[in-house]
């Protein structure tokens, strides 16, 4: 039955039979990990990574004026 699946059903099926097949001490060690790189991921968006566009700009037109001026002045490192 298992040579029917797709290429990702097999993976998906790979890591869930892994998860549910590991000892308590493993399980209780990914959650730690998990948790970890959540209050990471949160703490690093919230207060290393603060929305400068939609702080500093009202609408999206200028929004995107400002990328793109960004993106198309280059400094000149030359002078």
């Amino acid at each position: 039955m298992n040579n029917f699946l797709s290429a990702p059903a097999r993976v998906i099926r790979f890591y869930y039979d892994g998860f549910r097949n590991m000892s308590l001490w493993g399980r209780k060690v990914w959650i730690i990990i998990i948790i970890k790189l959540i209050i990471i991921f949160v703490v690093l968006k919230v207060f290393f990574f603060p929305d400068f566009l939609r702080k500093n700009y009202n609408n999206d037109k200028q929004r995107s004026e400002y990328i793109l001026n960004q993106l198309t002045n280059s400094p000149d490192i030359y002078d």
